[in-house]
């Protein structure tokens, strides 16, 4: 009919569609997350921009020695110092281009998080940071990649290993997934909110919003650890956090990976059962009353879609 294989006419006419209801799809999230964000953030910017001019006024009400224009000076120069990495702590400044904190800084670097607290001012340093970001950034994937190969493997291992002593692999397979699952809540998500709150201060939620953003590399930036400059923290908090943050990664791809795969697999379920009822309702029309189509070929074909998208 098109002059070409008939898998290639399939693609061709159903891939194009398929593409623009996913782009709708991924155009419509997008706007109910700005509408929803807009809603609940909106009044509340709003009412503290009122607030912090309403403040100012005080201010200069009552110390008329101060200038309005000197006063703004002055607090876009705590804002580029906060920026930079320094902080007030009574009449001395508190910096963050320690050692550690460098090493923090390169992680969330070469993981693409990058929280916008801490940045280079000088040229060098830039040019530097492009470079090491640029080699840094490839390493990083491929050593995720190869940390989530061995926990996978590892899950594949108990899972064989139990349905050999109990003869049951289906039961042990699911078994070892929810485990695994679990597990990684627990040490990745759940339990770092009371270290987060024990040493920074958070509520249990700040610590569980920290946690997210931070392995999903979204890295807002409006919650950092080791920032506050009021409170005293253990010098080996950062590089344990660090690992947190590379183990971390690797299970929160794992389990995104696994739900793309639940997403594809879905799609392609339902793009062949419809195919396979048009198929019947057309047979039908035609008069074949010997079609022999029931639910054993939609098994098969959801059976042939899923084997082509196995994981390796």
């Amino acid at each position: 009919m098109c002059g070409k294989p008939r898998g290639a006419c399939v693609r061709w006419r159903w891939g194009i569609p398929r593409t623009l209801v996913l782009l709708l799809v991924y155009l419509g999230y997008l706007l109910l997350g700005s509408v929803a964000f807009w809603a609940l953030e909106g009044p509340i910017e709003r009412d503290s921009a009122q607030r912090l001019l309403q403040e100012k006024w005080e201010l200069l009400m009552n110390h008329t020695c101060l200038q309005g224009e000197a006063l703004d000076q002055f607090a876009q120069g705590i804002i580029h110092a906060y920026k930079t990495g320094l902080a007030l702590q009574g009449n001395t400044t508190m910096g963050r281009w320690d050692m550690v904190g460098s090493f923090f800084f390169s992680v969330s670097a070469i993981t693409t998080i990058g929280y916008g607290n801490l940045s280079p001012t000088t040229a060098v340093a830039r040019v530097v940071c492009i470079f090491f970001a640029l080699f840094g950034i490839p390493l990083n994937v491929i050593l995720l990649n190869r940390i989530g190969q061995l926990m996978l493997a590892g899950v594949q291992h108990c899972s064989r290993h139990l349905g050999e002593k109990f003869r049951w692999q289906d039961g042990a397979t699911m078994l070892t997934r929810t485990c695994a699952l679990v597990t990684g809540l627990l040490l990745f998500l759940l339990l770092p909110p009371f270290l987060f709150s024990a040493i920074e201060g958070w509520t249990y939620e700040e610590g569980f919003y920290y946690s997210f953003i931070t392995l999903s590399t979204i890295g807002f930036g409006d919650y950092v650890i080791g920032m506050n400059p009021g409170r005293f923290y253990p010098s080996w908090y950062k590089n344990v956090v660090s690992l947190w943050i590379l183990f971390g990664m690797a299970w929160l791809a794992l389990v995104i990976n696994l739900c793309i795969s639940l997403l594809e697999n879905s799609s392609n379920l339902c793009h062949c059962c419809k195919k396979r009822s048009k198929d019947v309702a057309q047979e039908l029309m035609d008069g074949d009353k010997t079609s022999n189509l029931g639910a054993e070929d939609v098994e098969s074909c959801s059976n042939r879609e899923t084997k082509s998208k196995g994981l390796d």
